[in-house]
């Protein structure tokens, strides 16, 4: 699994992506459509029209790394309002992209600090 460090931050791309593209075509549309570097060190996340397939892009430390996912008999849970063509998103919420889940639904704990017990 994927281990961010805590200046990382990372995007999805909105809109589907043609699956066809590598790293290539990958690192040109983060230029384009991100407006990043491709070696920012940040985490770069495409998606293709059927929601069944996506590919994270990130530059580490000396070349760039393709992390690429299909999941099989389901859909990605990925529904996004037309207002913007990124979104960014914490590592949990990545990790529970790529289990499958509704992470836009999903919330952590809120951290609880009593200062009284009973």
């Amino acid at each position: 699994m994927l281990k961010a460090s805590e200046d990382t931050k990372i995007f999805i791309n909105t809109t589907p992506t043609d699956m066809r593209k590598s790293i290539n075509g990958l690192s040109a549309l983060v230029l384009d459509t991100f407006h990043q570097s491709p070696q920012s060190k940040h985490i770069f996340i495409f998606y293709n029209k059927t929601k069944d397939k996506v590919k994270l892009i990130f530059w580490d430390k000396n070349g760039f790394v393709l992390y690429y996912k299909r999941i099989e008999k389901r859909k990605f849970q990925l529904k996004f309002s037309p207002s913007s063509d990124t979104i960014e998103i914490t590592e949990n919420q990545l990790k529970w992209l790529l289990a499958g889940l509704d992470f836009q639904l999903m919330n952590e704990f809120n951290e609880m600090n009593y200062k009284e017990y009973y």
